[in-house]
């Protein structure tokens, strides 16, 4: 899990009752857990708090707003790409404007990304891709009853 150091935590706290409306609104659709996905708010990287985090892909979504333009912004933005590249995080941005004109669209593309990076995930650790939430296969198998044939004796 990637965090932060305590000032860090302590600002991060903070900003999540600061939210811009973009964010409000992406909230709110996020924390109904979409696609299966747990997503945080206001989470703390290093010295960075990435307006939303999706652990279960490493993923960090960024709302990009007025404050994003420019050449300062821009280096600033590269230096955290660069350092949750670091951690094997990655980022996907989404301008502010896209949120409050279609944020269905916005949503469903979050979670088309968490489903791919999950895709990944799974066949870097060599396991086939399961769905998060799947129907019960069944109770587990009953124990052999004794005296059965092929049952291994001392």
């Amino acid at each position: 899990m990637i965090t932060g150091p305590r000032d860090t935590l302590k600002h991060a706290r903070k900003l999540r009752s600061e939210m811009n409306l973009p964010e409000t609104m992406l909230w709110r659709r996020l924390r109904q857990r979409p696609g299966g996905f747990k997503y945080r708010r206001q989470h703390p990287a290093g010295i960075y708090i990435l307006d939303f985090y999706c652990a279960a892909v490493h993923l960090a979504i960024e709302v990009d707003g007025r404050t994003h333009d420019g050449a300062a912004a821009a280096k600033s933005d590269e230096a955290r790409s660069d350092f949750l590249r670091s951690q094997h995080v990655a980022t996907l941005r989404i301008p502010a404007p896209a949120i409050m004109k279609d944020l269905e669209t916005v949503v469903a593309r979050i979670v088309e990304v968490c489903e791919e990076r999950m895709v990944k995930i799974r066949q870097r650790q060599g396991k086939p891709p399961v769905p998060l939430h799947h129907p019960s296969d069944g109770p587990p198998p009953s124990p052999p009853s004794r005296g059965q044939a092929g049952e291994d004796r001392l």
